[in-house]
């Protein structure tokens, strides 16, 4: 068996990972990276599959041509929702004859990206619940994925549970322990341990925060950091703002609930949001979405803002922009170009943390000068994170007990310390695999 790390192994994002099995391949997760993304829209109208890789915005998957791979790829199945785990599959997956399998919530998002960027793939999409399964055809055997409900910062995301003749390679990327989720079951701790009864060979673990020594909180932390802007602030009077990642339905939940208490109206503005929402309404998993209203064409947008410039009091706006990104809708109010202009002492809350990456960080300075001018107030990081500290991986390591581990999701100084804490749980280095991109390794 060889695992071939293609994406995500030197950088956050672009995550995607092929397991060799010999007459067949398995593929985890096509991402984007998305800073690159970002930068690119600044300058460019007109994508292609060429301009992504040239940008470097896609995994380079062209490394199973170089080994004779591409042909063998029995399935692609994706772990959860975000863009950079299921982003760079609208424009790669034509290349394999292999079914994209993935749960509810995940397959219909894909579906809506397909449909903005008007991509029909020739790939049959298949749906699998949480904590469920699947069977993949290979050329001679049918191997087995479970797919193990864990807790993120999107909705069904899984654990990824591939059988083989040499044993379990377990992909977990990405994941937290969230014990008390605000929406969605938690983690199936009784499914990980009867994969350990039965021995996992490999685990590709998120290692994003394996150095910081936390255990990351969970999502009713962030519930309670929002009642407390929410309800625990005098903004009566005031305009009330709102931004977060439009993935994460359980914090719109929260979002949508202290409104109701505020007796404001709820309207959600943007593409994206609008995007993540409808997916979640079309497999029922969000209950609020009778009590919000969306605006995400311009018509829309424009006409939702002089309804709210008339009763400041009376509405909530919950907006993208929450990383700077350069005409999102927050970006577009602090720079006036929207029918809606920006009082002191209006209220902007982050349901959110900058992205540690060089575009971002400076997107989001450039956003706080600008709305630092309008005098507007500003609650930043009401939030809480949807991946794993320290002690959070000491705990899903001794649980596991896998033979070999492989950190993932980032540069090395990011996922290193995931290697120092093996070692510190009595691991040999000889099991111990810190890797990069397009490289090879063989079990």
């Amino acid at each position: 068996m060889r695992i071939i790390p293609i994406g995500g192994f030197n950088e956050v994002g672009k995550n995607m990972t092929a397991v060799d099995l010999g007459e067949d391949v398995i593929i985890f997760d096509g991402g984007f990276h998305l800073p690159a993304i970002v930068a690119m829209q600044e300058s460019e109208r007109v994508y292609s599959e060429k301009k992504f890789r040239s940008v470097g915005a896609l995994p380079d998957d062209l490394i199973l041509d170089k080994l004779g791979l591409r042909d063998k790829v029995r399935a692609i199945i994706p772990s959860h929702a975000h863009l950079d785990h299921i982003g760079a599959l609208p424009l790669i997956a034509h290349r394999y004859n292999a079914d994209i399998i993935s749960t509810p919530f995940t397959i219909e998002v894909l579906k809506t990206l397909l449909g903005d960027e008007k991509v029909y793939l020739k790939n049959k999409l298949k749906v699998v619940q949480p904590n469920s399964f699947c069977y993949v055809q290979g050329k001679n055997r049918k191997y087995r994925v479970d797919f193990i409900n864990i807790t993120h910062s999107t909705p069904q995301t899984s654990l990824l549970a591939l059988h083989t003749p040499e044993g379990i390679v377990l992909y977990s990327n990405d994941f937290k322990l969230d014990n008390s989720p605000v929406l969605g079951k938690k983690p199936n701790y009784e499914k990980m341990k009867e994969i350990a009864k039965e021995g996992i060979k490999v685990l590709i673990c998120d290692s994003l925060y394996s150095g910081d020594d936390r255990k990351t909180a969970s999502e009713k932390v962030a519930r309670t950091m929002l009642e407390d802007v929410m309800l625990g602030t005098d903004n009566r009077n005031n305009g009330l703002i709102i931004t977060t990642f439009s993935s994460h339905i359980a914090r719109l939940k929260s979002i949508t609930d202290f409104g109701k208490k505020l007796n404001r109206k709820m309207i959600f503005m943007g593409r994206s949001l609008a995007k993540y929402v409808n997916a979640a309404s079309k497999v029922d998993i969000c209950p609020f979405r009778g009590d919000i209203e969306i605006a995400s064409f311009r018509h829309q947008l424009e006409r939702s803002f002089k309804k709210v410039n008339r009763n400041r009091a009376g509405y909530i706006i919950v907006c993208t922009g929450h990383q700077g990104e350069p005409n999102s809708i927050l970006d577009r109010l602090a720079r006036n170009k929207l029918p809606f202009q920006l009082n002191s002492q209006d209220h902007i809350v982050f349901s959110s943390s900058v992205i540690p990456t060089e575009v971002t960080i400076e997107n989001r300075a450039s956003l706080d000068n600008k709305l630092r001018k309008k005098r507007v107030r500003m609650f930043n990081n009401v939030h809480v994170s949807g991946h794993a500290g320290r002690e959070d991986l000491r705990d899903f390591i001794n649980m596991l007990n896998p033979e070999h581990i492989i950190p993932a999701h980032g540069p090395h100084e990011k996922t290193k310390p995931l290697i120092d804490l093996a070692k510190e749980l009595g691991y040999k280095p000889k099991n111990l695999h810190l890797t990069s991109n397009g490289s090879r390794l063989v079990f």
